[in-house]
C-alpha cells in the first residue's frame, strides 16, 4: 500500500508540474492584459499579478469593429459548422454502422481512400471559386462537413449499442428516423460531445483557409485578426492606412496582444466544462435485461 500511495503521489506531482507549465503562461497573459498602460515592461514571464489593474485594454479591443466583428464571425462559423458536422456525421455513421446495403464495402473503402489521400489545396481552392463561395463565411462552414476519421469514431459508438434495444424498437414500430433520433443519438452523447468538441475547436481556430478564401476584413474570423495583430504585429486594420486603435489613447502594444489572445482562448475554456458532463460511463447500464 505504501508503494502504491508513493507511486500515486509521484504521478500527481508530475501532473501538477505539467499543469503549471500550461497554466502559468496563461495566467501571465491574463495579468498582462489587465496591466495599466505604461507598465507592461515591468511584467516578467512568471508574474501573475497585474502591475496596476486596468481594463483599458479590453475597452479598446471591444470598441474596435474588427475585433467585435471577428468574434461574431467566429461564433457563427463555429456554431453553424459544428451543427452541420454533427448532423451529417451522425447520419452517415448510422447508415454505415447499423444497416446493410449493396455496395457498403465499396463505400467504406472509398472513405478510407479519402481519409488517407486528401485532395490538395489547389483543387480545393478551384472548387470553392467555381461554386461561388469565395469571400463568404459559407466556404469555412462547409469545409470538411464530414471528417472521415471522426465518422469512424462515431460508427464505433453506434455499433456498441446492443442490437436488442434496436430490435425492441422495431417491434414497437419504430422506423429508421425514430431509432436514429430517439435511441442512437441519446445513447451516444459521450461520442457526440467528443466530436462536437473536436469540430468546434477546429472551426474556432480556423485561420488558414480564411486567409485564402476571405479578402474583406469585415468577414474575417477572430483568428485571422489575431494573426494579423499578434503574429505579424500589424497595427493597422489593413483598410488603407487607418490605425487599428486610437493613437490618442495611451496603451501598451504587448498588453493589447495579450488581451486579444485571452479573448480568443476564453470561449473554449468556458465551453469545455459544459461538454465534460457528457463524458459519463454506464449510459447503457440497465438497457438490456438478460
Amino acid at each position: 500500500m505504501r508503494r502504491l500511495e508513493g507511486s500515486k503521489i509521484a504521478i500527481y506531482l508530475l501532473l501538477f508540474a505539467f499543469t503549471l507549465t500550461v497554466l502559468v503562461p496563461l495566467l501571465n497573459l491574463l495579468a498582462l492584459s489587465f496591466t495599466a498602460p505604461g507598465k507592461a515592461y515591468l511584467m516578467s514571464g512568471l508574474d501573475l499579478i497585474p502591475k496596476g489593474f486596468s481594463t483599458l485594454n479590453y475597452e479598446l479591443l471591444f470598441s474596435n469593429p474588427l475585433i467585435t466583428g471577428g468574434i461574431l464571425n467566429s461564433v457563427w462559423i463555429t456554431v453553424a459548422g459544428t451543427a452541420l458536422n454533427l448532423a451529417l456525421t451522425s447520419m452517415a455513421a448510422y447508415v454505415l454502422a447499423r444497416n446493410e446495403f449493396i455496395g457498403k464495402k465499396a463505400v467504406l473503402f472509398f472513405l478510407i481512400v479519402i481519409m488517407v489521400f486528401e485532395p490538395g489545396m489547389i483543387p480545393e481552392y478551384l472548387l470553392v471559386k467555381d461554386i461561388g463561395l469565395m469571400n463568404t463565411l459559407t466556404s469555412l462552414i462547409l469545409y470538411k462537413a464530414v471528417n472521415v476519421y471522426y465518422l469512424f469514431i462515431l460508427m464505433r459508438f453506434f455499433q456498441d449499442i446492443p442490437e436488442e434495444i434496436l430490435e425492441a424498437a422495431r417491434i414497437d414500430g419504430a422506423g429508421h428516423f425514430r431509432m436514429y433520433t430517439r435511441i442512437l443519438m441519446p445513447l451516444s452523447k459521450p461520442g457526440l460531445a467528443t466530436l462536437g468538441l473536436f469540430y468546434g475547436v477546429y472551426h474556432w481556430n480556423e485561420y488558414f483557409r480564411a486567409t485564402l478564401y476571405i479578402s474583406e476584413p469585415s468577414k474575417w474570423p477572430l483568428q485571422v485578426v489575431l494573426r494579423q495583430f499578434v503574429v505579424r504585429k500589424d497595427n493597422t486594420s489593413l483598410i488603407g492606412s487607418q490605425n487599428l486603435f486610437d493613437s490618442s489613447i495611451p496603451f501598451d502594444f504587448a498588453s493589447l496582444q495579450a488581451g486579444t489572445i485571452i479573448i480568443a482562448i476564453v470561449p473554449l475554456l468556458v465551453l469545455y466544462p459544459f461538454i465534460l458532463k457528457y463524458y459519463a460511463k454506464g449510459a447503457l447500464e440497465g438497457g438490456v435485461k438478460d
